[in-house]
């Protein structure tokens, strides 16, 4: 929903300094998970929270040396094996299964630095296609756009395009050197052109400060309209990875207190408990969603990391109550 047809828009700040996020994030985690959860109940439906389903389209060989991700060339470590760009038949066939077992969001992801145009890149057009016609919502993360790519995947129906910014800008470049930020907030810009959904969050856990995460919430606050998914994930190290054995576990009140940030700064976004779930527990979980979480990824695999099993989410989501949403139309309806 754009910002000017939500009748809640004049609600929302874009204005956030700095310190007002940090102020808030740093409240007594029960006063700011009180706090985030009245947000939450003003402008969404708590019981809520949609199943998405995460594939990836084309693994590996990536030329970007994101210090965290085992599908970087650059780490030559970690063992994975390269897997050109699956058929579409194939793909359309997970996202019907994904749509069988409940999600109403099928997410693929590409290992590219920026798509070519050309053979594959329409493979993905039609990927966007059929999944829309299971009348699901197709997001697709793929690197850096062009203009005219952005506008393609919205010709063929795309409900969002992810592009995480990972952290604050300052310590971006302690994880990232082959592409800037700038490069990361120019493809948000076309993607939002485009008339495309923004789906874009970071990662903690990555060696930054609280601070680092708090620039990272003021930059996608202050975005107007706000990103409609805001991805908060927990660091999956890696071996093989530059972090892989440096990283610490992250805190999982660190992560109450991220959904809750979120929650309170973008009232009405998709805050998506992403990678990292696995480590929590289910206390924790329910934590997440009381304090504004209201999205999980389904299955046993995020592109090539570990996840919750979906019969573990599923008697988590039925013990806390909560309502699935329903599959959403078609682009075409």
């Amino acid at each position: 929903m754009s910002q000017a047809a939500d009748p809640h828009a004049s609600d929302f700040r874009h204005d956030w300094s700095v310190a007002e996020i940090r102020a808030i994030h740093d409240l007594p985690l029960l006063d700011l998970v009180y706090r985030a959860a009245g947000v939450h109940r003003a402008y969404n439906d708590p019981s809520d929270v949609q199943r998405a389903s995460l594939l990836s389209i084309k693994t590996g060989a990536c030329p970007e040396d994101c210090g965290y991700c085992s599908q970087s060339a650059h780490h030559k470590g970690t063992g994975l094996p390269r897997q050109r760009l699956m058929p579409v038949e194939t793909v359309l066939a997970e996202a019907a299964a994904a749509k069988a077992n409940g999600a109403t969001r099928f997410c693929m992801g590409a290992a590219w630095r920026s798509p070519r145009d050309g053979a594959e890149f329409d493979s993905v057009l039609d990927m966007v296609r059929g999944v829309r016609g299971l009348g699901m919502e197709a997001c697709v993360t793929l690197g850096m756009l062009t203009a005219s790519q952005a506008e393609r995947l919205a010709e063929a129906g795309l409900t969002a395009y992810n592009h995480n910014l990972d952290t604050g800008p300052d310590y971006y470049d302690k994880i990232v050197s082959t592409r800037t930020y700038a490069d990361r907030l120019d493809t948000l810009e076309r993607v939002r052109e485009a008339g495309i959904g923004v789906c874009c969050g970071g990662i903690i856990g990555l060696g930054e400060g609280v601070g680092d995460r708090v620039a990272m919430l003021h930059v996608l606050a202050n975005h107007a309209p706000h990103p409609e998914s805001v991805p908060i994930n927990a660091l999956a190290a890696v071996p093989g990875t530059p972090l892989g054995d440096t990283a610490m576990p992250v805190d999982p009140f660190d992560m109450v207190r991220m959904c809750a940030t979120a929650r309170i700064v973008m009232p009405k976004a998709r805050v998506r408990l992403s990678a990292g779930r696995k480590s929590l527990s289910r206390e924790a979980q329910a934590l997440c969603f009381l304090a504004g979480a209201n999205s999980i990824f389904y299955g046993e695999r995020l592109l090539t990391t570990a996840n919750n099993e979906e019969d573990f989410d599923a008697a988590l989501l039925q013990d806390l109550g909560m309502r699935v949403a329903e599959p959403v139309l078609a682009a075409a309806e």
